[in-house]
């Protein structure tokens, strides 16, 4: 079993709204670690950044966290709410083996979501890493947490991966 590591919109922009129950700076903290573990392990790193479509300038912020992206990760550029539609990640996954995912990052409700729904349409394990993910509100986080995510995978928090 080969996992890679899918981290969701860590961008400025989207890490500084108010988001609930965890701080955007919260997530990005575990986020840096999760990605330290795999990293460490050789398992795949996947960071994935929306961009607007059909504007010639993306808003301030847009770009990854600082720091975030290493030369060895995968960097997937989307331009809807999920990272598979339109933009090659499954055949990079699939050419490197992996049957699992494990989803972190912004927003639980919309861009983890989606691309869960979609990993799954394309026959991956998942695993959710619950505290390293955070919504627009506690309540739409929480539910999709405890009532969406495990009908898909394995809900976890970051302390079982680090």
């Amino acid at each position: 079993m080969t996992s890679a590591l899918i981290l969701i919109d860590l961008m400025p922009r989207i890490i500084a709204l108010p988001l609930a129950p965890h701080s955007g700076e919260e997530v990005l903290t575990r986020c840096r670690r999760l990605a330290e573990v795999f990293r460490a392990s050789d398992r795949p790193v996947v960071l994935v950044r929306v961009e607007r479509p059909n504007t010639t300038e993306q808003p301030p912020g847009s770009g990854f966290a600082v720091g975030l992206v290493q030369p060895s990760d995968i960097v997937v550029v989307k331009r809807t709410v999920g990272a598979f539609h339109g933009t090659g990640l499954h055949d990079q996954l699939r050419d490197l083996g992996v049957d699992t995912l494990v989803l972190a990052g912004l927003v639980t409700t919309m861009g983890v979501e989606s691309t869960a729904r979609a990993a799954s349409d394309h026959g991956y394990e998942l695993e959710f890493v619950a505290d390293a993910m955070s919504g627009f509100a506690a309540d739409e986080h929480d539910f999709t947490v405890e009532k969406i995510f495990p009908r898909f995978g394995e809900v976890r928090d970051t302390a079982a991966y680090t």
